[in-house]
């Protein structure tokens, strides 16, 4: 038993009939096998061509369909008297001198499983009757063949125009993220310059107006308290070279106690004198330099806490005036005989 399929044009086709190939023939007649190979061979031409509108058209559904329409009519058995017509979503493609007539076979174009459209072939004139009417077997398994492959093409020049158009949007939105980082990069830039531009005014200001004026009155103030002055001095220069930053990005494990301690053992200043200012005891002190010594991993390299801090890896500590330590005590009035007053000195 044959298996057959339902045709789009309402009328069955056999399965196999969807693979072209020659059909086998019992046909003895020289001139009748003559006459046959003479068909296959326009049946072939007629595939052979619509392959070729293929390649000449790989964007162009419509190209496809217009040259198929004309191509068809001479691979039928009577060309003289036969047209064709392609209709594939709602439009319409026909051979020269294209008329509908009862004598008409048609298949069905599918794309994406979805009816597409159909192809129709007729002969204006009645013809012997045959296979189907006046066509050949053949004939309708050469018009199935032509609607599949019609129906692939359409399914395959649709997918590279929806490709095509997905890489478009995705180049424009390439090129518009392209812009925004260029944008960005800019401002960044323009934010880094406006923060160096920044440090170098407050540079320029401490060093121009506001040192002098410690440097004055350092001269005024008893020699007891010239340590604040000098304690002055050194925080107003570390704004511009920001030894606190550095210290706590390089050891986060200090806390802002320890940091500050740290900072006041930088500009020199003893136990007793840290203990004053803080006002805490001298043994908390103590505490917090042996914990600073342990966290920045002084207390197996032997290295003197003091010594660290000065060092080139933050930043030489600042004298008072950038002067040795024996010209600022010439510069200084003669110290109280206060035993606070000379440690402070010292």
């Amino acid at each position: 038993m044959t298996e057959r399929t339902e045709s789009a044009s309402g009328g069955t086709r056999p399965a196999s009939a969807r693979l072209w190939r020659i059909l086998p023939s019992d046909e003895t007649d020289p001139a009748r096998v003559v006459h046959n190979l003479g068909e296959r061979i326009k049946e072939l031409n007629c595939l052979y061509g619509i392959a070729q509108l293929a390649e000449r058209h790989p964007q162009s559904i419509e190209g496809v369909l217009a040259g198929a329409a004309r191509i068809l009519p001479a691979a039928w058995q009577y060309p003289e008297t036969a047209s064709a017509r392609i209709r594939f979503r709602g439009r319409v493609y026909d051979s020269p001198g294209f008329r509908e007539s009862r004598w008409r076979q048609a298949a069905g174009i599918v794309v994406g499983g979805e009816p597409a459209g159909e192809v129709a072939v007729c002969y204006r004139e009645e013809r012997p009757a045959s296979f189907e009417g006046p066509f050949l077997r053949e004939e309708r398994a050469l018009l199935n063949a032509v609607a599949d492959h019609l129906g692939s093409l359409a399914q395959r020049i649709a997918a590279e125009r929806k490709l095509q158009e997905i890489n478009r949007l995705l180049t424009v939105e390439r090129e518009a993220l392209r812009e925004a980082n260029s944008a960005l990069r800019t401002v960044l830039a323009k934010i880094d310059e406006e923060k160096r531009e920044l440090s170098r005014d407050i540079h320029a200001n401490v060093e121009k107006v506001l040192l002098p004026i410690l440097h004055a009155l350092a001269l005024e103030v008893p020699a007891a308290k010239r340590a604040y002055v000098d304690l002055l001095r050194t925080n107003l220069t570390d704004i511009t070279a920001p030894f606190t930053n550095r210290l706590a990005s390089a050891f986060r494990t200090l806390t802002p106690t320890e940091v500050a301690i740290c900072h006041l053992i930088r500009s020199g200043l003893r136990t007793k004198d840290i203990a004053r200012l803080r006002g805490i005891a001298p043994a908390t002190v103590n505490r917090h330099r042996e914990h600073c010594r342990r966290k920045l991993g002084l207390t197996r390299r032997g290295l003197n806490l003091t010594t660290y801090l000065q060092s080139a890896e933050f930043g030489p500590a600042t004298t008072s005036g950038d002067r040795p330590a024996t010209q600022v005590s010439q510069a200084r009035p003669k110290p109280d005989a206060s035993p606070g007053g000379a440690r402070l000195r010292g």
